[in-house]
């Protein structure tokens, strides 16, 4: 448990505790965004539109940051799709990229652009548009349609890996 999950309102001053070796060389999250090698995902995805990705190099595990020579990382963003709650009370979220064709750290998703104050809860995400391929993970309560969401995978991810088979 850290700081910010017991507060909450210190996201506004502090982010989010990160894995770091989960995340391309040079990431640094911000209270609102994920920043790497001087690139917000904020405003890439305002650039390329969701789901959008950037890669870099990775970082070896374990290592306090060493780069690897051979291997990638992307940071992935989605936007919110879909937020509803199920009968059980539990909040269901849809997103625009298919998130289960991709190795993604689920428990490194995080919300950016913009600041939530709200406790974390349990979320179910859906990661494909096929059959029930889901993730819980917690993430802030307020969650709404447009939120930004970000998350690392190892090595090198396409967007037309992740792309809806109904968009564009």
């Amino acid at each position: 448990m850290t700081l910010t999950d017991i507060l909450p309102s210190m996201r506004r001053v502090i982010a989010d505790p990160f894995a770091a070796d989960s995340w391309p060389e040079r990431t640094h999250p911000t209270v609102d965004d994920v920043v790497i090698g001087g690139v917000s995902l904020v405003r890439l995805a305002s650039i390329c539109e969701t789901p959008c990705v950037h890669t870099g190099a990775a970082l070896i595990p374990r290592s306090g940051g060493r780069v690897s020579p051979v291997d990638d990382a992307t940071a992935i963003v989605v936007s919110v799709r879909t937020v509803s709650r199920h009968t059980s009370g539990a909040i269901v979220v849809q997103v625009d990229g298919r998130l289960g064709c991709a190795p993604v750290v689920i428990g490194e998703l995080r919300l950016i652009g913009r600041i939530s104050t709200v406790h974390d809860t349990a979320v179910v995400v859906g990661l494909d548009d096929e059959g029930p391929s889901v993730a819980v993970v917690d993430l802030p309560a307020d969650l709404r349609v447009g939120d930004l969401l970000a998350v690392p995978c190892p090595g090198d991810v396409t967007v037309g890996r992740l792309r809806r088979r109904h968009a564009r």
